[in-house]
């Protein structure tokens, strides 16, 4: 049994719904942040997948992927600094009793 584009599409699909359950699910921030990661990581799996079975000789899935780790890192680095920055202000990452849009 070889490995097609079917199992890396529903790979990618399970990873993403995964990801988009804990991102809606979970009450912690960091938690939430790595399930974006998760997300984001499953869109890679799909385009590297796509490039590869559709186009194997280009490698523009490839490039896309390289794109979307470099925004997941400054996002991921971003996100944490804000949450550190509202958990000392408020001293709790919960993002029910953030509310610093109010004051």
């Amino acid at each position: 049994m070889s490995v097609g584009l079917e199992h890396y599409l529903v790979l990618s699909a399970v990873l993403f719904a995964i990801g988009l359950y804990g991102a809606l699910a979970k009450r912690n921030t960091i938690a939430i942040l790595l399930c974006i990661e998760i997300m984001l990581n499953a869109v890679n799996i799909a385009m590297v997948a796509f490039s590869r079975y559709v186009a194997p000789q280009l490698l523009t899935g490839h490039v896309f992927v390289i794109f979307i780790m470099a925004v997941a890192a400054a996002e991921a680095a971003v996100g944490v600094a804000i949450i550190m920055a509202i958990y000392r202000s408020k001293g709790t990452v919960d993002p029910t009793e953030i509310d610093s849009m109010k004051r």
